[in-house]
C-alpha cells in the first residue's frame, strides 16, 4: 500500500495516459469509487457512535463553502482533490492500520487512490490557478482532525468519531462530483 502521489506522476499520467483526453470529465469509474468508499467507511464501524459521545467534537467542516452555488469549476476540482488527498492521508497511516480491519482499510485507501489518479489530469490543467481559499479551508479542517486524534492518543473511540465525521466530506464529494458532471454537460463535454 505504498501509494505516492506527486506532480511528476500527475504530469506523466496527463501526458501519456488515456485520461488526457478526459479534460475535466469525471469518469463513471470515479463516481463508482466514490460511492464504494462511503460503503466501506460504513462497514468499518467497530464501535457504536453512541458509546463515544463523550469524545464527540465539531471539526467545522466547510459544508457551505463546498456546496456554494458560486463554486467555479477549477475551484471544485481543487477542493475535490484536496478532500480526497487529505482523506487518503488520514487513513493511510500506521496509526489507522491499528484501528481498522486491514482488508476494509486497504480497499478504502485503494479506492481513494484510484479517485486521486482519475483526478490527476484535471488537476494538472488547473495547476496554474491560485490555491483556493476553499482548498485551504478543507486542509485546516483535516488539520483539526489530525490534532484531535493526536491529543486523544488515537483511541478506538476517537477513531470512531473521526470515521463518522469523514463521512461528511465523502458525502459532499458525491454532491460535488455530480455538479462537476453537470458543468461538463453544460459545456458540451463528451
Amino acid at each position: 500500500m505504498a501509494f505516492m502521489l506527486s506532480l511528476p506522476m500527475a504530469l506523466v499520467v496527463f501526458s501519456y495516459g488515456s485520461g488526457a483526453s478526459l479534460g475535466f470529465d469525471l469518469s463513471q469509474n470515479h463516481v463508482h469509487f466514490s460511492r464504494k468508499n462511503l460503503v466501506l467507511l460504513r462497514q468499518m464501524r467497530r464501535l457504536s457512535p453512541s458509546f463515544c459521545l463523550k469524545d464527540r467534537k465539531d471539526f467545522g467542516f466547510p459544508q457551505e463553502m463546498v456546496e456554494g452555488s458560486q463554486l467555479q469549476k477549477t475551484q471544485a476540482i481543487s477542493v475535490l482533490h484536496e478532500m480526497l488527498q487529505q482523506t487518503f492521508l488520514l487513513f493511510h497511516t500506521e496509526r489507522s492500520s491499528a484501528a481498522w480491519n486491514s482488508t476494509l482499510l486497504d480497499k478504502l485507501c485503494s479506492g481513494l487512490h484510484q479517485q486521486l489518479e482519475d483526478l490527476d489530469p484535471c488537476l494538472v490543467q488547473v495547476m496554474g490557478e491560485q490555491a483556493s481559499s476553499l482548498g485551504m479551508a478543507v486542509k485546516r479542517y483535516f488539520e483539526r482532525i489530525h490534532l484531535f486524534l493526536k491529543e486523544k492518543k488515537y483511541s478506538d473511540c476517537v477513531w470512531e468519531i473521526v470515521r463518522v465525521e469523514i463521512m461528511k466530506p465523502l458525502s459532499s464529494l458525491n454532491s460535488l462530483q455530480g455538479r462537476l458532471r453537470i458543468m461538463d454537460a453544460d459545456m458540451g463535454s463528451p
